[in-house]
């Protein structure tokens, strides 16, 4: 972490999972109050998913040849990232719901 690009990507990704988190925090919030938009569950949910896989693949390729080894846990974190996309709902489907919320036309 001596390394200045590495200490730039450290703080890129921290500055990621905090906004996300905040996101996160802020509809758990709303939807104890009963006061979300499901299209806004769409939006926390599509940029909490992809920006996590983006903050792992980024650590992957941080440790190098290392980052697939499994002496290190960086790829069963990607891999299980990965899944969370698919069983969350997929990145292209939020979309269109948000795209509906925007447009008013529905696209699937």
């Amino acid at each position: 972490a001596a390394n200045q690009l590495i200490q730039l990507k450290l703080a890129d990704m921290q500055t990621e999972i905090s906004l996300a988190l905040q996101g996160c925090y802020r509809a758990g919030q709303l939807m104890d109050a009963g006061q979300i938009a499901p299209e806004l569950i769409s939006l926390i949910k599509r940029n909490s998913c992809g920006k996590s896989l983006a903050i792992a693949r980024q650590a992957r390729d941080m440790l190098g040849g290392n980052g697939i080894s499994d002496e290190y846990p960086v790829m069963r974190h990607m891999v299980n990232l990965e899944v969370v996309n698919t069983y969350e709902g997929t990145h292209d489907i939020h979309a269109l719901i948000l795209g509906r919320t925007q447009t008013d036309i529905p696209a699937f």
